[in-house]
């Protein structure tokens, strides 16, 4: 949890609040279909909690948040283009609307989908 002092008093920004952020904005992304868990461990954790925040992993480190994102990528767009996308709209956002400085954002492509062709 990242905790600021103000002059009216602290304020606390939980890592769900962050991870919530990160999952949204990666989920606008163009080309994202969605996101995976780290591995499988985390897989059956995610199942057996309330937290419903797959596919993204928050720690501070130096005052700097480091994130994680797991994502699955629609077949047949430019995967490069598509992770520099996501990482530049989760920075953006995060920093934005909380004033935390992001110092990575690192995406892992977990799979590819085709979509339905109707």
């Amino acid at each position: 949890m990242n905790k600021k002092q103000t002059k009216l008093g602290s304020i606390s920004i939980s890592y769900h609040a962050i991870a919530s952020i990160a999952n949204q904005a990666a989920l606008e992304s163009y080309g994202v279909v969605g996101l995976a868990d780290a591995n499988l461990a985390v897989g059956i954790s995610r199942l057996l909690s309330r937290n419903r925040l797959a596919g993204v992993l928050v720690n501070i480190e130096d005052g700097k948040l480091v994130l994680d994102l797991y994502v699955i990528i629609e077949y047949g767009t430019r995967i490069s283009s598509v992770t520099d996308s996501i990482a530049s709209s989760v920075k953006y956002k995060i920093e934005s609307l909380t004033k935390i400085p992001v110092s990575e954002v690192n995406i892992h492509v977990r799979g590819l989908r085709i979509s339905n062709i109707d």
